[in-house]
């Protein structure tokens, strides 16, 4: 039995991280957090590139972009707060959608980690507060897909 396992070494990755502008007061401590953990992870500051963006729904774009730019994988980072219409969910939807595109399309991973939550209270807590910085788990989590793919063969055209 074959078992592949990613680690937490990102000493040589290449890592993109994309943020939305829009919410800055949560994307900021969400992209502080992914930060850290790139470094604590190992992962050298000239391997890492950081493009903000309008918001969330502007994220896949240069998602795509990164990936194709031979990144080991991208961090998405964004926070949509309810409001009193249904752009809410067109905004959230259309951003977990292309960046789970992008990651099928390029064999690149994309860690989705735009918050959707009802108020500010609740993605501040995610952001560095009572539940934890969730910028750092998907820059871990990138790491750790990185190394999957990296243990797994290359696919064989077919």
């Amino acid at each position: 039995m074959n078992v592949v396992r990613g680690d937490a070494d990102g000493t040589g990755l290449r890592i993109g991280v994309v943020v939305a502008r829009f919410n800055e007061i949560v994307t900021t401590p969400l992209l502080d957090g992914a930060l850290q953990a790139l470094a604590h992870a190992g992962v050298a500051d000239a391997d890492v590139t950081v493009v903000w963006v309008p918001g969330a729904f502007e994220i896949p774009t240069v998602a795509r972009r990164l990936a194709l730019a031979e990144m080991d994988a991208v961090v998405c980072l964004g926070a949509v707060i309810r409001g009193e219409t249904s752009h809410f969910e067109l905004v959230a939807n259309e951003a977990a959608r292309g960046i789970a595109e992008v990651a099928r399309s390029t064999g690149v991973p994309c860690i989705f980690e735009v918050l959707a939550t009802d108020d500010l209270a609740q993605a501040q807590a995610r952001a560095g507060g009572a539940h934890g910085n969730k910028g750092w788990e998907a820059a871990m989590a990138a790491i750790e897909m990185a190394r999957v793919l990296r243990a797994l063969p290359e696919p064989v055209a077919r």
